[in-house]
């Protein structure tokens, strides 16, 4: 880690000043410049405290975390996170749960709220999932992912990321490279990247990208040059519509980021990826190991901070 906290103590002063009136945090949309930067400084500085000292904020609080789709980062973080803050953990999935005898999502909710829950971490597979939730909860709701739409927490943690090793997002130049379409990764992160001022462009076969107001790129030397940082993401075959014109090798060949094409962009460019990652295909070995642009373990590390962030913000 860099020295942010050395040099930006008064700005880390401010955490303790500034007072959230968030209630739910289920799309970028919900947080204001402010929210976005108080939760990065709060992750970051968790991110220098000794495991020993951390704050028993949710000693005698229970998370319960419905997962009704598949998730190894955003789930194991968030359990650690709540573990981290003295909190205890019920984890809920898909296979564990009624729905899978019948019962509809909104009676399963309903009975979740009848226990009494102190918050709850969403993901399904469904946009707007978590939004429709909310109606019925009258605990705090985290949106860890819905659909094709918003993965909040994720763009958060990207964020906290980028400033970790760069300072201000205001000003950067960031590629967004690979099935932009269907991510909702990238959909939270292009609108918290230009709320806080960064310079967004999106990369990838024309079938894979929105139709939005952005720069869009099909050519990939041309969408990296000059930036400062490469998001690298999959193909999501689990959300298309209909089979892709282009093939992986074809899409590897033309979009995934290697040793070669990555000196298009800058020259100390850092490179992102929110997994999982498809090593051959949107991105190779020998820039998701290389530490001189890799940034992916440390987002995965700003994870657990973020999300700890997260929910002592909303606790």
């Amino acid at each position: 880690m860099n020295n942010i906290l050395g040099n930006r103590a008064a700005e880390f002063d401010d955490i303790v000043e500034y007072t959230s009136i968030l209630n739910n945090l289920i799309s970028i949309d919900d947080l204001s410049v402010e929210d976005v930067r108080h939760l990065i400084l709060k992750a970051i500085s968790y991110s220098a405290i000794d495991k020993s000292h951390y704050p028993p904020i949710l000693k005698n609080k229970t998370i319960i975390n419905l997962f009704l789709e598949n998730s190894t980062r955003t789930r194991l973080s968030f359990e650690m996170a709540t573990y981290n803050l003295g909190g205890n953990v019920i984890n809920m999935t898909l296979d564990g749960s009624s729905i899978n005898k019948g019962e509809v999502l909104k009676d399963t909710v309903l009975t979740l709220n009848a226990m009494h829950p102190d918050l709850l971490v969403v993901r399904n597979s469904k946009n707007n999932t978590a939004k429709d939730i909310s109606k019925y909860m009258d605990c705090p709701i985290i949106n860890a992912g819905d659909g094709s739409n918003e993965h909040p927490t994720q763009a958060l943690l990207d964020a906290a990321t980028i400033y970790q090793n760069l300072g201000d997002l205001e000003g950067l130049k960031v590629a967004i490279c690979g099935d932009v379409k269907h991510s909702r990764v990238a959909g939270s992160n292009v609108k918290l990247l230009r709320k806080m001022g960064a310079e967004v462009r999106l990369i990838g076969p024309e079938e894979l990208l929105p139709k939005n107001d952005l720069e869009l790129y099909t050519d990939f030397a041309e969408g990296v040059k000059d930036v400062d940082i490469i998001m690298m993401l999959r193909i999501q075959k689990e959300r298309l519509e209909a089979e892709l014109s282009i093939t992986e090798q074809e899409f590897h060949d033309k979009y995934g980021l290697n040793a070669v094409n990555i000196k298009f962009a800058k020259p100390d460019v850092y490179v992102m990826h929110p997994g999982p990652m498809n090593r051959g295909v949107e991105i190779s070995s020998d820039i998701a190991d290389n530490e001189a642009y890799s940034l992916i373990l440390k987002q995965v590390e700003m994870g657990v901070y973020m999300r700890m962030a997260i929910l002592d913000s909303l606790s």
